[in-house]
């Protein structure tokens, strides 16, 4: 348990504290969550909030309604480099503790594994950066942040003098601000592993002294430490920890049926806007529901601005498979996804009004094999889906 504990003390970064130096790790960085084995893993996802510092998010007292209509995918296959695949191949071979397809709110399909039920919590990685987007739009809805043309200075003034002063917020969603940054998992000295923990005035200061190396709004450059951004935008805004606002703007209101808890940082504790939220794979699906309905409650109240996931959902120009914090499938899809390593999705299809959620604990961060593994069964699905 001592080295359990450890572990999530590593992953909480808090042994990184900033100093006017590089970072300079007291501990190893391929000690880090990113090099954890299959058991770690699978504790570790689901227990985390247990071990690092974190804040509840609290559930609705009206679960938004979730009806049984199961479907039989046992005879599903998919074709992966001419070899055929089973559903159950897939959640095998990538270790899906959690999965469930859900259309016009239906369940059609639920499963779960390594011990998990319908009330494990799993944390989300990414998928938690889509969230924030949907916080930052509700935070325009609310009057509180004006444009996502403002400057990312006019909130965040810490970063005021640096490369920053030309980024816009949408610059940030679309993840292609222009200032260098290394999203390598595999490198335990890349940017993401030295600071994707940062947060507040740490994470200014680290981003503050990165060169720029495109224009703003030009290239594509996925970058963690930016959705933690959007995180101190929505926080500098609203006057607020982006837990509270989930839960009052989203989390509550929209019916979500368990708390969910949301990881800090050890340091300021604030939470992380591009990780995370640790929910049931019900609620994960609820969210999906709520970016389907583009934000609009039961009584239809719009919780976020009319046209903000048809704005976010569109092909950004520096790269056609992004909008804000939200993975696009692209021509001739409609469907888009909040996506964390190790496999967490969100899956949304408007067409078919259908959404997926998994929780998953992959051998890596991600490769391109499991990420072709993921849309092959995912055109399977929707295959079946669109002849029933």
């Amino acid at each position: 348990m001592k080295k359990f504990i450890l572990f999530f003390i590593l992953f909480s970064l808090s042994i990184n504290s900033f100093s006017e130096e590089p970072i300079a790790p007291q501990t190893d960085p391929k000690d880090s969550i990113l090099f954890w084995d299959k058991q770690q893993k699978l504790n570790g996802f689901r227990n985390g909030y247990y071990f690092v510092p974190s804040r509840a998010i609290n559930k609705s007292s009206k679960p938004y309604s979730l009806n049984y209509l199961l479907l039989d995918f046992s005879k599903l296959t998919y074709q992966h480099k001419g070899k055929t695949y089973t559903l159950d191949d897939y959640i095998n071979k990538f270790n899906v503790a959690g999965m469930m397809i859900v259309r016009r709110g239906n369940i059609l399909y639920e499963n779960y594994n390594f011990g998990n039920d319908k009330d494990s919590k799993w944390i989300s990685f990414s998928v938690t950066k889509s969230v924030t987007s949907m916080l930052l739009g509700a935070a325009i809805q609310d009057g509180f942040i004006k444009s996502i043309k403002d400057p990312v200075t006019k909130y965040l003034p810490e970063l005021s003098g640096s490369n920053y002063d030309k980024v816009s917020i949408k610059h940030i969603l679309q993840m292609s601000s222009g200032i260098e940054w290394n999203e390598d998992y595999d490198d335990p000295y890349s940017d993401v592993n030295l600071a994707a923990g940062l947060n507040s005035s740490d994470l200014y200061k680290y981003l503050s002294k990165l060169e720029i190396t495109n224009k703003p709004g030009k290239k594509f450059n996925y970058n963690t430490a930016e959705s933690n951004l959007i995180g101190g935008i929505v926080r500098s805004a609203v006057g607020s920890n982006l837990s509270i606002y989930l839960e009052n703007k989203i989390w509550k209101p929209f019916g979500m049926e368990s708390d969910a808890h949301w990881g800090l940082d050890a340091k300021f504790l604030d939470e992380l806007g591009g990780c995370c939220i640790y929910a049931t794979l019900k609620d994960y699906i609820r969210v999906g529901i709520f970016a389907l309905n583009q934000g609009k409650l039961k009584n239809g109240t719009e919780v976020l601005p009319k046209k903000w996931m048809i704005d976010s959902t569109k092909a950004s120009k520096g790269y056609r498979y992004y909008g804000y914090q939200w993975w696009l499938s692209g021509p001739p899809y409609k469907s888009y996804y909040a996506q964390g390593i190790f496999g967490q999705m969100i899956w949304i299809d408007p067409p078919t009004q259908t959404v997926i959620a998994m929780h998953s604990a992959w051998g890596k961060a991600w490769t391109p094999e499991a990420d072709q593994h993921k849309f092959a069964l995912l055109t399977a699905i929707m295959i079946k889906l669109y002849n029933l």
